[in-house]
């Protein structure tokens, strides 16, 4: 599933549940600008999906269409069909690394708390693991039973293996693992790291050759 389409996505389910919400609100609930809420507002407007309903001189409200809805539940089928294959493919990955960790007796710790984390955490008990730590940007809460630790605390606990638990394939995350000093080596991503593009083969033009001043 594209950015474009998990946004559009998580659009229409925020103004199905609320025919309210402001454009400011909208942005907030996506991470977006105000500008791009605006924009992507008149977009789902422009194709009939959302119909735009003044309720009163200076206050609107949006609605679903049922052209919305078609979309909406159409966009729900495709992310959930790419979230079941996505999870397949990252607990296979993570089972093989995990397996060798597990024969090799590795501490394995996981950075993150949130969905992709509890992936991470199941996939360490399918392997007779247990995390020596969670860590994450923040501490301070508890995730699965365990406490939360301030990633930058990492010296505080000895580990072989860090589990990077995004879904992102952005690297940011692995960026700033590298800043507060998690070595390369040590860091694990969630997702298979994408393969490069094949580069195409540059054909060398064939000189020709000369015998007795004649071109061959």
């Amino acid at each position: 599933m594209d950015v474009e389409a998990h946004r559009d996505l998580r659009l229409l389910e925020a103004v199905h549940q609320n025919s309210r919400v402001t454009q400011r609100g909208l942005a907030g609930k996506l991470g977006i600008a105000l500008g791009l809420a605006n924009i992507y507002l008149r977009r789902m407007v422009h194709k009939g999906f959302i119909k735009v309903v003044n309720v009163q001189p200076n206050r609107i409200s949006y609605l679903v269409t049922p052209r919305g809805i078609a979309e909406k539940a159409r966009l729900t089928y495709e992310f959930m069909d790419y979230s079941l294959h996505l999870y397949g493919e990252v607990r296979q990955h993570l089972r093989t690394a995990l397996q060798d960790c597990a024969a090799a007796g590795k501490r394995v710790a996981i950075c993150g708390s949130g969905e992709a984390a509890e992936l991470a955490y199941l996939s360490l008990k399918e392997s007779g693991l247990e995390p020596v730590a969670v860590f994450d940007e923040e501490g301070g809460r508890d995730f699965l039973g365990m406490p939360v630790l301030p990633i930058t605390d990492h010296t505080k606990v000895e580990y072989d293996l860090i589990i990077v638990a995004t879904l992102d394939r952005s690297g940011r995350q692995l960026a700033d693992l590298l800043k507060v000093g998690v070595p390369r080596d040590k860091q694990f991503p969630l997702r298979k790291e994408p393969e490069p593009a094949a580069k195409r083969a540059r054909s060398t033009p064939v000189r020709s050759r000369t015998i007795n001043g004649k071109h061959s």
